[in-house]
């Protein structure tokens, strides 16, 4: 089977991928993702775009992000207080490294917030498969695709995507 690959810069919210032409079983490109900061950041737009233009109708979408301080959700997108709450719920759970209850950590001099991305991307998903029917992902009505920040600075943040066709 053969495969393209196309690489694509983007912000989020912002942007249309190119024109990408498929007519094989299996099509990649890569998604550059402008986090601001801890949080959230939608980009089943995106996903969704890049799979109308490569003409895909029946198979699956792989993501997978390239960083090991950042992960990807399926989450509520109706209620921007869902992403707001998550946030802050990981923050409670790992805290910075200068905060007490994190003493014991070793890997800290990459700043405060360096260690603790790694523990929360250890714990949160870095690759997800979504089922794609009749060219539309089988997301719920309330679901969205997420990139989840957990360094303390905007990052640029690099999603694989695979499609194969059933």
């Amino acid at each position: 089977m053969l495969s393209a690959i196309t690489t694509v810069s983007i912000e989020a919210h912002a942007s249309t991928l190119p024109p990408v032409r498929c007519s094989i079983g299996a099509m990649q490109t890569q998604l550059t993702i402008s986090t601001h900061g801890p949080g959230l950041t939608e980009i089943t737009r995106e996903v969704a775009d890049w799979l109308a233009r490569i003409g895909a109708r029946d198979g699956l979408v792989t993501l997978f992000i390239r960083h090991s301080s950042a992960s990807l959700l399926i989450q509520e997108n109706a209620d921007p207080e869902v992403q707001a709450d998550l946030t802050a719920f990981f923050h409670r759970l790992v805290p910075p490294s200068d905060d007490p209850a994190m003493a014991y950590l070793t890997h800290t001099y990459e700043g405060p917030d360096d260690m603790p991305g790694h523990i929360k991307a250890a714990l949160l998903p870095v690759s997800l498969q979504i089922p794609v029917a009749e060219g539309r992902m089988a997301l719920g009505t309330w679901q969205g695709i997420y990139v989840v920040e957990h360094r303390s600075r905007p990052h640029q943040r690099h999603v694989a995507l695979h499609f194969r066709a059933d």
